[in-house]
């Protein structure tokens, strides 16, 4: 662990130090390393994450985790919405739409499928799955699905009061889920088998181990933000270059923001624990819709700007689809490689008619 910690320590440092230079925005050259630099930093955060998360135990731990990438990605969002303005209006919607298309498609997919194909089939709590996805379904219904069918403001827009209704409710909902996550019904979201009581009981790490990685986890979370936002408009002018669509701006946010929590749920698939992995990744879905969009609301609120929230139609079927897929493929309990096959399926299906509408 120290040699993690310690590579997890530098490259914060080192990518402070790139930016204080100013050499990013003038430089091929240090914008790739820039680029490296930032997804090495997400992975720090991450690290730190999980040694704080390992302090405190199950399911606290995919808790830390989902709440640290959400801080990553609303940071992001709100930072190019106030730099950007009105250029920026529809990118907390894309950016959310998009992690949750990654993470119930490409996420789940991928962990069912490798799962499937190193343990045949693996078993997880129904219970835990079915809390999620019904406060999942509530969250997305309110959020991307509403303002497009609502007449109060013409477009897919809310109406202030219809804003403030959408973000409580979605706290209100996530409440409740973390309330159930981690008090009221905590064994089901526990590992089941030989590692259950393992996973009771979080692996000790001493104050100064606990102290720098809380402090790390903050440089990192912080210059995971500033990166981003330095570099979107080159990846903006690079999508604009080849004539691809603006909301891929929003996809490769999502991708740069998952990619830790995705290896994690992967990692554990394997190891035979996907029960872990489902927490991983709904409670991420939960925790990137149910805090992102109060959090960018309330901004935009304050700030006077608008924020486009409902998807289009087409937009909405494939959303719908994903969400029918999984919940059919986690109805029983136990996973089945045809599951994962086809939630990737849903995912390059949703790629390809981004660019090819």
């Amino acid at each position: 662990m120290k040699h993690l910690l310690q590579w997890t320590i530098i490259i914060p440092i080192l990518s402070w130090a790139l930016l204080f230079t100013g050499w990013i925005e003038n430089s091929t050259v240090f914008q790739i390393i820039a680029s490296i630099l930032l997804i090495l930093s997400v992975m720090s955060a991450v690290h730190h994450s999980e040694i704080i998360a390992e302090r405190v135990g199950e399911p606290y731990g995919t808790i830390i985790l989902a709440i640290s990438i959400t801080v990553i990605e609303v940071s992001i969002i709100i930072s190019l919405m106030l730099s950007e303005g009105t250029n920026a209006v529809s990118l907390a919607r894309d950016t959310v739409y998009a992690a949750t298309m990654l993470i119930l498609n490409g996420i789940i997919g991928l962990c069912l499928l490798i799962g499937s194909l190193k343990h045949y089939e693996q078993n997880f709590s129904t219970s835990s799955v079915t809390i999620g996805l019904v406060s999942l379904i509530s969250i997305i219904v309110f959020t991307l699905v509403f303002p497009t069918f609502t007449e109060s403001v013409h477009g897919s827009y809310y109406s202030t009061p219809q804003l403030i209704f959408a973000s409580i409710a979605c706290l209100v909902i996530y409440g409740s889920f973390l309330f159930a996550q981690t008090k009221g019904y905590r064994q089901y979201f526990l590992t089941n088998g030989d590692d259950a009581t393992e996973k009771l009981h979080p692996i000790e790490i001493n104050n100064k181990t606990f102290y720098t990685s809380l402090v790390f986890l903050l440089v990192s979370l912080g210059i995971v933000v500033l990166l981003a936002k330095t570099l979107s408009p080159t990846i903006e002018t690079i999508i604009v270059g080849y004539n691809l669509p603006k909301s891929l701006v929003g996809v490769i946010i999502a991708i740069i923001i998952l990619l830790p929590e995705a290896i994690a749920a992967i990692i554990a698939a394997q190891k035979n624990r996907l029960q872990t992995s489902l927490n991983l990744a709904l409670g991420s879905a939960l925790a990137s819709i149910g805090l992102t969009i109060p959090s960018v609301a309330a901004v935009c609120i304050v700030m006077k700007m608008p924020i486009v929230l409902g998807l289009d139609i087409k937009s909405i079927v494939l959303l719908a689809l994903s969400v029918f897929t999984v919940m059919l493929s986690l109805s029983k309990g136990k996973s089945n490689i045809v599951y994962g096959v086809v939630l990737l399926v849903n995912l390059f299906a949703f790629m390809f008619l981004m660019i090819y509408p």
